[in-house]
């Protein structure tokens, strides 16, 4: 049975990668256009478990976080500023793990992890393990901008979000119902200890749906949101901001904040956003393995990324999936999963949203 369910696994990704492929030909910039890829997440999404309400708001929560970074790039703003402002928008969004609808650790708290990177010069900020910065990507690029660093955790990045101005909010700000019914059952079904309901936030109430709850497999329990985007200068830049993994240690870090597992930019090459198991996306170096593809084996946007997602992270089991652009205007995505939310957009073209595996 095992081997019969890889044969069909192999089997599916092929044709995903096909129909992948020939839809980024019909989607790709040309020069002095902008462009830009969204994602919200990948994992075991499915139709009979979102159901069509939930693929509504799904599908418009995508389309209002493009919007955002679009209408940057419209009035020609930088690549960097349309990944920030796209992911803002998901953080916010109560239906993604980001921000405000983050996933808990074991101990009931939000710990949230983010990175941004130019592609243009290869500046780059991360930051890990943050409770209090409302909006994680933009601390992520104060750390790029106003420090000497790239990566800071903790307490200490909080303050660097609090001095430079970012909003702050207590740790209830990040609280919602779903993800919290969800950690009680997980904990419960493996056993261990259900933490204290956290201070401040409302009476038990009813959830707001959202997708990744089922515990049953273990790639529910990854979902992160990331952008990348190239702007009329021919400039790129990519971003990632995520809750982790749902009931992890206190002090787990995924592949998210990781430049070159998670995010990676540069105009040499490509920008890259990536979702999903992130212990085995940090073991293979997965966003700058994509671009060294593309940079050092010649090989197109599609067949990078198809190469590390549905061949070497489908060796070591791993799930998930990736955003990709160039500053030729190749842009792709590729995932292993029976979903992944994402949305695309080229000037001058439709916005294009998806979210099973069947669709373009």
């Amino acid at each position: 049975m095992k081997k019969m369910d890889k044969i069909c696994r192999l089997l599916t990704g092929a044709i995903m990668a096909t129909t992948l492929a020939a839809a980024a030909a019909a989607q790709q910039a040309t020069a002095g256009h902008w462009a830009i890829v969204v994602h919200g997440g990948a994992g075991v999404i499915e139709r009979s478990a979102l159901g069509p309400e939930g693929t509504s708001s799904y599908r418009a929560s995508l389309a209002r976080a493009e919007a955002a970074g679009a209408a940057v790039l419209d009035r020609g703003g930088s690549a960097l500023d349309a990944v920030e402002a796209t992911i803002k928008i998901l953080e916010d969004d109560p239906l993604f793990n980001a921000g405000h609808g983050a996933v808990f650790t074991a101990e009931g708290k939000n710990e949230m992890d983010s990175a941004i990177m130019d592609g243009s010069n290869l500046k780059a900020g991360s930051v890990a393990g943050v409770t209090t910065t409302r909006h994680p990507i933009s601390l992520a690029r104060a750390v790029m901008e106003k420090t000497p660093y790239v990566m800071m955790i903790g307490p200490g990045a909080d303050a660097v979000g609090a001095k430079n101005g970012l909003e702050q909010e207590p740790p209830s700000y990040f609280f919602t119902e779903a993800r919290w019914q969800s950690l009680v059952k997980q904990l419960q079904k493996e056993g261990r200890p259900v933490p204290p309901r956290p201070a401040g936030v409302p009476p038990e109430g009813k959830a707001v749906p959202v997708a990744m709850l089922d515990e049953s497999a273990d790639s529910h329990r990854f979902g992160t949101v990331g952008a990348v985007a190239l702007d009329r200068m021919g400039n790129i830049a990519a971003g990632t901001s995520t809750g982790g993994m749902q009931g992890k240690m206190p002090g787990r870090v995924g592949d998210s904040p990781i430049i070159g597992s998670g995010t990676y930019a540069s105009n040499q090459s490509c920008a890259v956003s990536a979702t999903g198991s992130g212990e085995y996306f940090i073991r293979l170096g997965v966003a700058r393995e994509v671009c060294n593809l593309v940079q050092f084996k010649n090989m197109s946007l599609q067949q990078a990324a198809d190469q590390v997602i549905h061949k070497e992270l489908d060796t070591l089991k791993g799930d998930g999936g990736v955003i990709a652009i160039m500053p030729d205007g190749q842009l792709t995505w590729s995932f292993n999963t029976p979903g992944m939310f994402r949305a695309r957009q080229v000037e001058g073209g439709k916005v294009q949203i998806g979210i099973y595996n069947d669709e373009p």
